[in-house]
C-alpha cells in the first residue's frame, strides 16, 4: 500500500468561485470516475452550500444537541476537504478554518481531542474522526499548529489500543468493536501518509483484531465474541482492513460480495438508524477494492441520494442530525473524484 502523501498538484485547491479540477490522468484512471456528474457535483454544491450556512463562529457546526460533537464537526470538515476546499481558500474558506480551530481549541495535552465525561459514550468516535480531519489538513497544507495536537492525538490511539488490538468508546484499554476500530484505523493511515510515525506493531495487532471478527458468510460482526454479519459492520471492517494495508483477496473478495448482496433498500433510507453510517463505509470499502461492483454500487445509491436531497440541499437523518446526513452523503456522491489522501490507492 502507498503510504505516501499525495502532492498538492493531485488535490483540488478551491480558488474564488470555483475549483480547479484535478489531473486529467486521475479522470482516466480511476474506474468510475465518470459517474461523478452534473447532477452529484451539483448535489454536493448544495450540499455544502447548505453545511458551510450552519458552521457557527466559534467552529461548533449545527443546531441541534450535537452542535459541539466532534465526529460530526470533523466528518462536515471532511465533506469539504472531499470536494477541494481548504481553509482560508475558496468560496468554504472561511467554514473551514473555523471548523478546524474548533477541534484545535479541544485537542487536550493528553492526546485527547474533546472533553471526557463520565457517562458521555462515544468520545472515541470524536477522537478518530477529528484526528483522521487534522491528518488530512496537515497532509495537504502542512498548517503549523495542526502538527503538536496531530502527534498527540496519534499517541493516545496507539495507547489506548486494548489487549484484543481494538478500540472502544472511551480512551482506555478494555473492550472493542468495530465501529469505533475503524476510526482510528483510518486515523493512524492518515497520519502516517502525513508523515507521522505509527508502530508497526499498532498496525498489525489491529489487522490481526479486525481478521478476527470474519464470519463464514464472508461479513463481519460487531465483536470477537459471537454474532451476525451486517452490512455496516462488514463495510467498515473493509475499510479497516485496506486502511491497514492488508491485501487478501481471501478475505476482501468475499466482504465485497456480502457488501453487493445486502445493499440497503429504499425504504430503509428513512427507519435505519445506521443508513449513512453504512454507506459511506461501503462506498469507501468498495472504492478501496477496485473492482467492477463499484460503479454498480454508485450509480444505484447515488441515484437514491438525488432523490432524497431536500430542497434546502440537506439530507435529513432523525437518529443523529442534518448535518451529519449531508456530510455523508456529500462524502459519498464526490468519492470518485478521489481527493481526500484517505482515498489514495
Amino acid at each position: 500500500m502507498d503510504f505516501r502523501c499525495p502532492t498538492r498538484r493531485q488535490f483540488c485547491v478551491a480558488t474564488g468561485t470555483s475549483l480547479i479540477s484535478w489531473p486529467a490522468v486521475l479522470q482516466a484512471t480511476q474506474p468510475g470516475v465518470d459517474l461523478y456528474g452534473p447532477k452529484q457535483r451539483e448535489a454536493v454544491r448544495r450540499g455544502l452550500v447548505a453545511l458551510a450556512s450552519r458552521v457557527q463562529p466559534d467552529g461548533s457546526f449545527g443546531q441541534t444537541a450535537y452542535q459541539q460533537n466532534l465526529a460530526v464537526v470533523s466528518l462536515g470538515g471532511l465533506a469539504f476537504l472531499a470536494s477541494g476546499h481548504l481553509p482560508k481558500r475558496g468560496p468554504h474558506g472561511k467554514a473551514m478554518a473555523n471548523l478546524v480551530d474548533f477541534v484545535l481549541q479541544h485537542a487536550q495535552q493528553n492526546g485527547l481531542i474533546g472533553i471526557a465525561k463520565e457517562g458521555v459514550r462515544g468520545v472515541m468516535y470524536g477522537h478518530g474522526f477529528s484526528t483522521l480531519f487534522l491528518a488530512q489538513i496537515y497532509g495537504l497544507n502542512r498548517q503549523r499548529e495542526v502538527r503538536p495536537a496531530l502527534e498527540n492525538a496519534v499517541d493516545l490511539i496507539v495507547s489506548t489500543q486494548n489487549e484484543e488490538g481494538g478500540w472502544r468508546y472511551g480512551p482506555t484499554k478494555k473492550d472493542a468493536d468495530i465501529s469505533v476500530t475503524v476510526c482510528q484505523t483510518m486515523a493512524l493511515r492518515a497520519a502516517r501518509n502525513a508523515g507521522l510515525f505509527v508502530p508497526t506493531a499498532t498496525i498489525q495487532k489491529a489487522r490481526d483484531y479486525v481478521l478476527g471478527l470474519r464470519n463464514e458468510d464472508g461479513g463481519f460482526r460487531y465483536v470477537l465474541a459471537e454474532g451476525e454479519s451486517a452490512y455496516p459492520r462488514t463495510a467498515a471492517a473493509v475499510v479497516a482492513l485496506k486502511s491497514l494495508g492488508l491485501d487478501r483477496p481471501d478475505v476482501l473478495n468475499p466482504a465485497g460480495k456480502y457488501l453487493m448482496t445486502h445493499i440497503p433498500m429504499e425504504s430503509e433510507y428513512a427507519g435505519n438508524p445506521h443508513y449513512f453510517y453504512g454507506q459511506y463505509y461501503a462506498a469507501h470499502a468498495l472504492w478501496a477494492l477496485e473492482g467492477t461492483d463499484w460503479p454498480k454500487w454508485y450509480k444505484q445509491n447515488s441515484e437514491l441520494l438525488l432523490r432524497k436531497q431536500t430542497s434546502a440541499g440537506e439530507w435529513e437523518d432523525e437518529t443523529v442530525c442534518n448535518e451529519y446526513a449531508t456530510a455523508m452523503a456529500c462524502l459519498i456522491l464526490c468519492m470518485p473524484g478521489n481527493l481526500l489522501p484517505i482515498l489514495r490507492r
